[in-house]
Order: C-alpha cells, then structure tokens, then sequence
C-alpha cells in the first residue's frame, strides 16, 4: 500500500508539472505571434527608411560622416557588444548560444564594453565576474519600437562621447519551422554595403534633400539603428519563444512518458495486490470448507 500511495503521488505531481509545460508552450506560443505580428506593421516604414538611405548615397559618393568612418582596428580601439537574451531560462539553448559568442568575441577583445538586453544575460555576467555595464538596464520581454529607440539612443550617446569607437550586437536571428541562428553583425559605424541604392536617374530626377543631402543622412541614421535594433530584439524575442516552445515541447513529452510508465508500474501493483487478495480469498473459502467437512465428520462418528 505504500509503494502504491508513492506512485499515485509522483503520477498526480507529474500530471500537475505537465499542465505547466503544455501552459507554457501555448503563452510562448502567442507570444511569439503578436511580436511578428507588430514588426510586420512597422517593417513597411523601416524598408523605406532603409531605401531611402540607399537614395542618399546617389548625392554623396564620399562622406564624412561619422557614423560611416572605418571600424577602428587598432589594439587600443574600445569595442562595444550589445547583447540580446532573455528575461528568464528555461528556453533550452538559447541564453547560452548568444553568451557563448559574447564570450568568445570577449576572449580576442577583453577590454570591449558590454551592454546586455536582458535579466538572464545580466545575471550570468554577474555570477562569472564579468563586467559588464550595469546602468545600462532593459528587458527582453516584449519588444518595442520606444524600447529600441531608447537604446539606440544610450549607444549612439556612448559612441558620440567616445566612450566607444565601433559596436556590434548579438542577437538570435528567427528563422519561422527552423533552427534560429545566433549572429554578430557590427551596428556601428554603419557600413554601407547594407544600403541598396536605386536607379541613379529616378532617384536625382525626384529627390531633394535640404539642407543638404549629408545632413538629412545624419539626422535620419538614428532612425534606421532603431529599426535595426527593433528588429533584432523581436528577432531574438521570437527565437526564445521558439526554443521555449520547443523545450516545453520535449518536457511534457518526457511528462507523458513517464505518465505512461508509473500507470503501468501502478497497475501491475494493484493487479498483484488484487491477485493477492482473490488468492487469500480463495485459500480461506478451502480452509473453511475443510474445517467445516472434518467437523461434520467428527459430528458423524
């Protein structure tokens, strides 16, 4: 009987852990839909912003900007990595790939500073003694186009007051029923093969830009880095509900098996249990029986 209350007791935790599971897998699930479901309402501005930069470079072939000067490369040249994770775990590999390539960007440039999105990234920089920039605070959850902005806004700050000279961000790149990659592009300064630029003679027949086309270029930059960084965010956003789904997924598979397996171990102790019974049963009818026959039988003589 007791072997039989443990199991009906690890059946009825099991149960109770995998309504968690399959819970989780549906709330990453929706998640993950309304966070492509707004990037694509804001995808039609950020393409034109993107194509209109494309446009500018028609007007200036050369430019001096300083969001467009060569990366520096020289050994005392202060990196930046803006870092994309979570706000929590249980989301298999996915925290842990995007540290990972932090980490080894960190071992060829141990003086770059690091600006981490998330509470888990923060957490586990915190737990290693890793520096990191600890005013630099925002969450994973749910991403929007003021959040990114906001952020854009500390970085572009950090790269103005030299605090930086070039800045690259990892992030987890969606990929919709396939496996999600993690990437380091540079995001500052920005290089201009990104930009595709349109016909030169539809472009110059129409466009005006005023003051002039390298200021316009400077006042719309932290536009298109919000955008880059929006759209990094939910990529990476998404790419946690995925992996959350997809381990969600295998635990209430493991769930069901091992469901399947105490009800088996459960009902082959209570068939034994009831065989032992029907046995007893059954043996003690025969005694009775004898008893009654050998005492008739004395009754007799």
């Amino acid at each position: 009987m007791a072997e039989i209350a443990v199991i009906k007791g690890r059946i009825a935790s099991v149960t109770e852990t995998k309504k968690v599971t399959d819970a989780m897998y549906m709330i990453s699930s929706v998640k993950m839909n309304k966070a492509r479901r707004a990037v694509e309402e804001t995808k039609p501005f950020f393409t034109e912003l993107k194509r209109e930069m494309g446009e500018l470079f028609l007007h200036i072939p050369e430019t001096k900007n300083r969001y467009f000067m060569a990366p520096a490369s020289g050994k005392d040249a202060v990196r930046g990595i803006l870092l994309v994770t979570s706000d929590k775990g249980l989301a298999g590999a996915y925290n842990q790939s995007a540290i990972k390539v932090c980490e080894t960007y960190l071992e060829r440039h141990p003086e770059a500073k690091v600006f981490i999105v998330g509470e888990y990234g923060r957490q586990t920089f915190k737990a290693h003694g890793l520096p990191y920039e600890a005013d630099f605070v925002y969450s994973a959850e749910l991403p929007t186009v003021w959040r990114a902005r906001m952020i854009c806004a500390d970085l572009l700050d950090a790269f103005d007051r030299g605090k930086v000279e070039e800045i690259h961000i990892i992030y987890t790149d969606y990929q919709n029923g396939g496996e999600s990659q993690c990437n380091r592009q540079i995001l500052l300064p920005i290089q201009r093969s990104r930009f595709v630029e349109p016909d030169a003679e539809k472009a110059q027949s129409r466009s005006l830009f005023v003051p002039d086309p390298d200021t316009v270029l400077s006042g719309i930059i932290p536009s298109y880095l919000t955008g880059f960084i929006y759209s990094s965010l939910v990529d990476s956003y998404c790419s946690e509900q995925q992996a959350r789904m997809a381990a969600m997924s295998a635990a209430s598979h493991n769930a069901e098996e091992m469901l399947k397996e105490l009800k088996t171990r459960y009902n082959r102790i209570r068939q034994d249990m009831i065989t032992r019974e029907i046995t007893e049963i059954t043996a003690g009818a025969r005694a009775l029986r004898r008893a009654k026959a050998h005492h008739e039988t004395k009754e007799k003589l």
